[in-house]
């Protein structure tokens, strides 16, 4: 027997169930089918969990400090890993559960558990039932991609998923990854050598940022203790009586780290190789992320996808947005598309990274005529305040237009700071719209008219 409905929606993560809501309010019958746990990535195992240790860490990291505020706290200062990961649990799981109460609570709402696979255009199974619609919505998402590194097999290893589950402090943790905060362990080693699945090592710790954000990074963790690896030339694992073993060079065994625990973050794979996507005419790029236009539509007439399984952005912030752009096209009469957005995103080591716009290697590569201002954040009031003045801002415009170009924030609270040039781009107005402002004294925010006002040619 079939089961008809207006929309099915798959997938719960940050797209998934706004667009569920909307058009059940609309009148839609809709269904949503999640395999797995409500609320995806971002709930689950990225934003929301990953930023709740965070939080701890940054509460040890004060105590720690505690004298050079004037503050005496008698004993050691300890962490107590089992409390952390509950805290983190119990919050995680509150969002997780808030996200399947509003699914099960849509007025003209149908959940299924289970997983979802296409038997045609308009049709899948879920579990022993068919569902049919005329509208379908993939937000599968995706999921830590496991490199074919020789030795693999023979070591256990973590990635984003199963971190979570950490709850005692690893003795020196191995990361092989294109950047790395990690937890307040006695040592970890950062291994950088190939970005994601490409074939080429990395010259810098995180080869998308700029060589100076990326060399600041860098001296943030390495002054936590962290030793960074650049330039690996082929990475192999293996074990070494009860310790894992990394090699950095297939040619020489001698260059080798050794830990307890190792964290594979080496990029992401889309959920979509188990939807039988080939059944409902389907079309993907070679590695598997489901194609779509300017406003999100496959090639198949009635179905669309979002979030991370389109390689539109891979953030919990374009998934929502990719949401805003399907509603307000089939709702809302307002013809939106993935390119009116400006890439911004966030760094979250501590102190934070915010980014908008191009960096300055693509404003070089462009040919534009532009101007670049920097201020490090030691030169910030409310950083020394609160001694915390690692890290440093750059914004670079355009020389003739004046519009902002890109900006990187890489201090306390970069990640709001960054905000305030993002919105002025959007509103696609001069940077003497910031740069002629009165901003609040003393703040971060405060100093970027006046970083504005130290403008000079990029050379």
């Amino acid at each position: 027997m079939t089961v008809r409905f207006d929309a099915i929606v798959i997938g719960t993560g940050q797209a998934g169930p706004a667009l569920a809501a909307r058009l059940s309010t609309a009148g839609m019958r809709v269904a949503v089918v999640e395999r797995k746990h409500f609320g995806g990535t971002c709930v689950n195992t990225g934003c929301i969990p990953t930023k709740t240790l965070v939080a701890s860490a940054y509460a040890v990291y004060l105590a720690r400090r505690a004298a050079e505020y004037g503050v005496a706290i008698d004993g050691n200062i300890g962490v107590d890993m089992k409390k952390v990961k509950a805290r983190k649990d119990e919050i995680a799981g509150r969002s997780n559960k808030g996200v399947e109460g509003w699914m099960r609570g849509l007025k003209n709402g149908t959940v299924y558990h289970g997983h979802a696979r296409f038997e045609g255009p308009r049709t899948m199974r879920v579990n022993d039932e068919i569902l049919e619609a005329e509208k379908v919505f993939i937000n599968v998402g995706g999921r830590a991609f496991i490199p074919p590194l020789p030795g693999l097999n023979e070591v256990r290893y973590l990635t984003n998923s199963s971190m979570m589950d950490v709850d005692f402090l690893p003795e020196h943790w191995l990361s092989s990854a294109a950047a790395t905060s990690v937890w307040n362990s006695r040592r970890c080693i950062g291994v950088s050598a190939r970005r994601s699945r490409s074939s080429k090592k990395a010259p810098r710790l995180i080869p998308r940022e700029d060589e100076d954000v990326s060399a600041a990074v860098q001296k943030i963790l390495e002054a936590e203790g962290i030793t960074i690896r650049l330039n690996a030339e082929c990475i192999t694992t293996g074990r070494q009586n009860e310790r894992i073993v990394v090699g950095l060079d297939c040619a020489d065994a001698s260059r080798q780290v050794i830990g307890s625990h190792l964290l594979l973050a080496v990029g992401r794979v889309p959920n979509t190789d188990d939807l039988g996507l080939d059944k409902a005419g389907m079309e993907t790029d070679s590695a598997g992320y489901i194609k779509v236009d300017d406003q999100l539509r496959t090639n198949v007439s009635g179905i669309w996808a979002l979030g991370d399984c389109n390689r539109k952005g891979a953030f919990t912030h374009t998934a929502y947005n990719d949401y805003e752009i399907v509603a307000a096209n089939l709702l809302d009469n307002d013809p939106r598309k993935v390119t009116d957005r400006i890439m911004t995103y966030a760094l979250f080591i501590d102190p934070p990274l915010g980014r908008a716009g191009m960096t300055e290697a693509e404003v070089r590569a462009s040919g534009r005529q532009a101007l670049v201002a920097t201020r490090a954040m030691a030169n910030v009031s409310r950083a020394v305040e609160k001694g915390e003045t690692q890290g440093f801002m750059k914004v670079i415009v355009d020389a003739q237009t004046k519009a902002i170009l890109g900006a990187a924030i890489l201090g306390v609270t970069g990640d709001e700071v960054v905000h305030v040039l993002l919105d002025v781009m959007y509103a696609k107005a001069p940077y003497t719209t910031v740069s002629r402002a009165m901003h609040i004294h003393p703040t971060v925010s405060e100093l970027l008219p006046t970083l504005l006002q130290g403008l000079r040619p990029l050379q």
